[in-house]
């Protein structure tokens, strides 16, 4: 009996703290990013900034992000990834701390700099600990815990933000993250073993050398280019996602918290299914049943008016169940790209890619979006569920061929 136990199970302990630790991370990371979208209805009408503006606020943060990334990836496989972890987190949590005590739009605009150059950083960290530490076969699993942060942001993270924000101010969510985010980095401080196993296999370079191999690497730069374009939907749209609610669909700005409590829920559920249907039916087969899902609900949520608060809470949740099949499924495929020496700069490259072409992609959609000034309705956002839809069709595509690598790849490794 002990020892039918024993094989029926897929992580030990410590494993599962890493899983829970690096989920909570992610958890704290999204919500600073997400956070934006619910408060962008508040941040518009308090700091008097227009709809290009707030597209910069978000999209700064994406460039800064991006370029951390950048100048990162030479050094990411130079040392123990716990070390990296807890610097790139304390400079995140001094971040947001700054977005808390920010009194106007250039210097929260200025805080966003500072929050993305070391929070986007983490999630690469992260996801090469994960490949570090965790066989292909079981990183589907692994990925649908962790991408659970993003459904916890909204269960949890999102209402309780959007409600410390209508009665304290929108610094208010800010602080909440601070706090959750300092406690959390003393445990991982205290409790995270080192992860330096990769110390050993890395060849003799420098940090400049390893940074252009990995970019120049062609079955690599075909991974960043499918990046660019997952990154692309979810930066045009989300942003301006409560704008629409309540301008476009007539949802009162106090009905918010509802749907993201309502959807986070249900991505809360499905995050862990979606990943074990990964790793049994294929990461690419699920990709694409939740990109087929998600050009439907794009389609219909961006031609939408007048909406009962009922019938828009089913189809954000549909929407996000396909969207999170994308994430989840499509990350737990890159990580299989990389060799294991270059798995830190690989990493970094291509959370550098996703943040840069995300934060284009905010601003490409400042400027398709317009609100009208007399009724305050966003405008020709038709136009860009069309554009999102594109970006999603082409990155199908260049998965199809990325997976054919990775197939290969593995089939080699077991015959070896």
């Amino acid at each position: 009996m002990s020892t039918e136990g024993k094989k029926e199970r897929i992580f030990t302990s410590y494993q599962v703290f890493v899983i829970a630790i690096l989920s909570l991370l992610q958890f704290t990371v999204i919500l600073d990013f997400m956070v934006l979208s619910p408060l962008g209805a508040i941040l518009m009408d308090k700091l008097h900034v227009t709809t290009s503006q707030f597209g910069l606020v978000v999209s700064v943060y994406a460039f800064s992000a991006g370029a951390a990334g950048l100048l990162t990836a030479g050094f990411a496989d130079k040392f123990d990834r716990k070390k990296l972890l807890m610097f790139f987190y304390t400079g995140f949590i001094i971040g947001t701390i700054l977005c808390a005590i920010a009194p106007s739009y250039p210097l929260l605009l200025g805080a966003r700099i500072i929050t993305g150059i070391f929070g986007g950083v983490i999630g690469s960290v992260s996801f090469a600990i994960i490949t570090d530490l965790f066989k292909i076969e079981v990183r589907g699993r692994v990925m649908g815990f962790v991408q659970m942060a993003f459904a916890l942001s909204q269960i949890f993270g999102l209402p309780i933000g959007i409600s410390l924000a209508t009665s304290f101010g929108w610094h208010a969510p800010f602080w909440m993250i601070a706090g959750a985010g300092s406690i959390l980095g003393i445990v991982m401080a205290l409790k995270l073993k080192p992860v330096d196993q990769h110390l050993h296999l890395n060849i003799d370079r420098n940090a400049f050398h390893h940074l252009l191999a990995t970019i120049t690497r062609p079955d690599y730069a075909k991974a960043f280019f499918a990046t660019t374009l997952l990154a692309t939907g979810g930066f045009m749209l989300m942003p301006f996602g409560s704008a629409f609610s309540v301008n476009n669909l007539g949802i009162r700005l106090d009905q918010l918290w509802l749907i993201y409590l309502v959807t986070g829920v249900c991505s809360f559920g499905s995050g862990p299914l979606i990943g074990i249907f990964s790793d049994k039916i294929g990461k690419f087969n699920v990709f694409c049943i939740g990109t087929l899902v998600s050009i439907i609900m794009v389609a219909i949520y961006c031609h939408l008016g007048i909406t009962p608060l009922w019938e828009l809470i089913v189809l954000n949740v549909i929407l996000f169940v396909g969207i999170t099949s994308r994430m989840i499924s499509s990350s737990a495929l890159l990580t299989a790209v990389p060799d294991a020496k270059d798995r830190g700069a690989f990493m970094s490259v291509n959370a550098s890619t996703q943040q840069i072409s995300g934060g284009i992609a905010s601003i490409v959609a400042g400027w398709i979006v317009i609100q009208n000034t007399n009724t305050h309705k966003l405008e020709h956002y038709d136009t860009l569920g069309y554009v999102v839809i594109g970006s999603m069709t082409l990155a199908t595509v260049m998965l199809y061929y990325l997976n054919r690598r990775v197939q290969k790849k593995l089939h080699t490794q077991q015959n070896v």
